[in-house]
């Protein structure tokens, strides 16, 4: 576990961090300011990718999808936030700015309560997003780019590592298909076709 922080250091200390500050210096305006602590507020908890799962779940034509990101959700909650998280331990981009180089991040929304590694906000929004758009894009390019405003809201707000979206991106995705893997193999109710369909 200590070459894994030592990496993790290393990783930061050359190639996040200065993404991080370029992002402030080059982005921050008072638009983003505002606007980017609304967008983070989407993949908050995954309850608002959680919300969309249970709608779709209730209506017959689309269970299945629902199904798919309920698995998928559920699959991002086991191994990243209760295995991941404590696991990796690895701190917040502005306390690592604090403590070992003295800087200050004046952050736009409260300081995280848990570890930094990996995403659960773009891991969340992934796994949702994908599934919607392996379904219908209809709902998943909107969802798609919802995904993306999210996770870079986290590096906007400081509050991740560049390597941590990109990560959880990947297994967001992954994620998202073996929910859909795993809802193929449960089979559901046929829907009855009404008098006026074909």
């Amino acid at each position: 576990m200590e070459a894994i922080q030592a990496f993790l250091y290393q990783l930061a200390v050359n190639f996040d961090l200065p993404i991080l500050d370029w992002i402030q210096a080059h982005l921050q305006c008072g638009f983003m300011d505002t606007i980017m602590p609304i967008i983070t507020l989407f993949g908050e908890g995954g309850i608002f990718w959680i919300a969309w799962a249970v709608i779709l779940l209730i209506i017959p034509k689309t269970r299945k999808v629902g199904l798919s990101m309920i698995f998928a959700l559920l699959l991002g909650l086991l191994v990243c936030n209760i295995t991941l998280k404590p696991l990796v331990a690895r701190i917040r981009p502005y306390d690592l700015q604090e403590q070992d180089f003295g800087i200050y991040i004046n952050l736009l929304i409260e300081r995280q309560h848990d570890f930094s590694f990996p995403s659960g906000h773009t891991i969340a929004s992934f796994e949702a997003a994908v599934v919607l758009l392996k379904n219908s894009k209809k709902m998943g390019i909107p969802a798609l780019i919802l995904a993306i405003l999210v996770s870079f809201s986290r590096l906007y707000l400081y509050v991740h590592y560049p390597s941590d979206v990109l990560v959880s991106v990947v297994l967001g995705t992954i994620f998202a298909f073996i929910g859909c893997a795993l809802a193929n193999l449960i089979k559901l109710p046929t829907v009855k076709k009404g008098k006026f369909e074909r």
